[in-house]
């Protein structure tokens, strides 16, 4: 299975859902973003490490890195190996000098070790093909306020009476706006579409 190599490009908050944000995840030789809903701890986990800031007592995740390193463990990976029903699945690759281990864990969690830890992660070309929002020249100019009034608002179900065409442009303009979150549930509704059909 093809693995692509991935970097965090940050953070954006999610102006549909109170406490939500956006993890947005890009390929690391090209233009595909991944955006993960995260809640508002992972959020403050990861962008304290971005900014190298210090916080004045240990968060969760930096104890887990105090711990790791007491005992000689380290993080060699994170592997995003699945995306099912809108939700990743993530394992760390752990040593401890002899031997490796393969961990379950959250995507949000396992991007604020990979920070800490400062390992590469990595994901499936089938994820990235599924879940990738490619920017394009063309698309990163603002869509016209007409169109911009059609697009439904993403806590809703309306997306059934779009067509094809208009939701591959509404996505478009979501993500040219950095509206990860409403691009991720346009792409959402595309990927039902495809599965009803095969």
């Amino acid at each position: 299975m093809n693995r692509v190599k991935l970097k965090v490009l940050g953070i954006s908050y999610s102006q549909t859902q109170s406490g939500a944000y956006a993890l947005i995840l890009i390929e690391e030789n090209g233009e595909r973003r991944i955006p993960i809903i995260i809640g508002g701890f992972e959020a403050q986990a990861i962008v304290i490490r971005l900014e190298n800031l210090e916080p004045p007592r240990p968060l969760t995740h930096d104890l887990f890195k105090s711990f790791a390193d007491e005992f000689n463990i380290s993080i060699i990976e994170v592997y995003i190996y699945k995306l099912e029903e809108g939700v990743f699945y993530s394992r760390l690759v752990c040593t401890n000098g002899d031997r490796e281990y393969s961990i379950d864990s959250r995507t949000s969690d396992a991007v604020a070790l990979a920070l800490r830890f400062g390992c590469p992660i990595y994901t499936t070309e089938e994820i990235l093909e599924k879940a990738g929002i490619t920017i394009t020249a063309t698309e990163s100019g603002a869509g016209s306020s007409d169109d911009a009034d059609k697009m439904p608002d993403p806590d809703s179900s309306g997306f059934d009476s779009y067509s094809d065409e208009e939701l591959y442009k509404m996505i478009d303009e979501a993500v040219s706006t950095e509206d990860y979150e409403k691009a991720a549930a346009i792409r959402d509704e595309i990927d039902k579409r495809k599965k009803r059909m095969a």
